[in-house]
């Protein structure tokens, strides 16, 4: 990072609780007055401006002229200040057993360049490589804004804890007790943060999509495996050893489903796609793709309907059991397999409504398609996360 870079993160880091809480306010809903910060965080105007002035001297933070002084109200004028967007980038980077995504970011995670690799192998060392590679294209692509780049944020499914770097189980990925961070730090030399992706992108939901403005919300996903993020009372759910809203492994299925993750009965077992796929094969005798289970389904296959009515059942019935726990006010679903939600939605909107406690069944499920590249957005998210709560998030520093 170059100096001006060091110098904008460290300003970022170094922020008091009142200071990072105006930061915020700024970066999701700029263009906005000191007025209104003042409002939406219940600080003095003083606050603020003592929090706004090193930032709009750092450049992270520019201020607007009002109109014309003859066409201001009258009373003190409530100039905007707004977020310099590029005054930093960061790098996202989504980890799938079959590819890895990354894009570059502003703060505000809009995508200024992507970039992606087929994998044919998904060890670690084949993984760190090609992230190793992405970054490096990306910085060519960024040219001189590389010198900007605050840290690479680093998704994988599965069981990561946040605060460590390490990936502690991925049955998808076949990884175990992988501390990524660390060989990631040494070898982009540069900050790094991983995390979880349905957290991830729950966070980047929470600041910058349909989740902000939301006291408590959850995100499921639906595809090779079911996952969730929580995010409750303005604060994503990290949980103390870094696992939180595993809605997948909720023991809810025949404990003759046997789940990737080697434990018996998981709801995923029975409603990710491989599970899915197995059965309609097995119905059909031959080995069906999941685009192919898709069309049987649609043309009124008794194999197929019944394989994807099961695991919406199964969905609905976790997603009640999450809200009955919870409270949150909505459930965002989304995942590769959202496209098809149409043989999921009516069995998984009933099952939700038949284990729903009373005014929990108020939640409102929405459904929203992610792209991969929304999903490495959210690996970039959690970066600028960690520059404003390093201690729920912290950042390695490269030695």
């Amino acid at each position: 990072m170059d100096e001006v870079g060091e110098s904008r993160a460290a300003l970022l880091r170094s922020g008091s609780g009142a200071a990072d809480e105006v930061f915020t306010t700024i970066l999701t809903r700029s263009p906005i007055s000191r007025i209104d910060i003042a409002r939406r965080t219940g600080l003095s105007q003083a606050a603020v401006t003592k929090a706004v002035t090193p930032l709009v001297a750092a450049g992270i933070v520019s201020e607007h002229a009002g109109p014309p002084r003859q066409k201001r109200p009258l009373g003190r004028p409530a100039n905007p200040v707004a977020l310099v967007a590029d005054a930093l980038v960061v790098l996202g980077i989504k980890v799938n057993v079959d590819e890895v995504i990354a894009v570059a970011t502003d703060l505000q995670t809009q995508v200024l360049h992507s970039a992606r690799v087929r994998l044919t192998e998904h060890d670690p060392a084949t993984v760190i490589e090609a992230i190793v590679s992405l970054s490096a294209q990306l910085k060519d692509l960024l040219g001189e804004a590389a010198g900007r780049i605050a840290g690479v944020g680093v998704s994988v499914s599965g069981d990561v804890d946040g605060a460590s770097g390490m990936v502690r189980e991925s049955a998808i990925m076949s990884w175990a007790g992988l501390d990524l961070r660390a060989e990631l730090t040494r070898r982009l030399g540069a900050p790094v943060v991983v995390e979880n992706d349905v957290r991830a992108l729950a966070i980047s939901e929470h600041w910058f999509g349909v989740g902000l403005g939301t006291r408590s919300f959850a995100i499921v996903t639906i595809g090779l495996g079911i996952g969730s993020g929580l995010h409750v009372n303005g604060e994503v759910v990290e949980g103390t050893f870094g696992v939180a809203g595993e809605l997948g492994h909720l023991p809810l299925a025949s404990p003759d489903a046997i789940c990737a993750c080697g434990r018996r009965g998981c709801v995923e077992a029975v409603a990710g796609t491989p599970a899915i796929v197995a059965r309609v094969s097995a119905a059909h005798g031959r080995a069906v793709t999941i685009e192919e289970a898709v069309r049987l389904a649609h043309e009124g296959d008794e194999a197929a309907a019944d394989a994807f009515g099961e695991a919406a059942s199964l969905i609905g019935t976790a997603i009640a059991s999450l809200v009955n726990l919870l409270g949150p006010e909505l459930v965002i679903i989304g995942g590769e397999a959202v496209r098809n939600f149409d043989l999921f939605d009516s069995t998984l909107r009933a099952a939700f409504a038949d284990h729903a406690f009373g005014a929990a069944s108020r939640c409102r499920i929405l459904v929203r398609p992610h792209s991969f590249e929304d999903w490495a957005r959210g690996a970039a998210a959690t970066v600028v996360r960690s520059l404003l709560l390093p201690q729920a998030d912290p950042v390695s520093e490269p030695s």
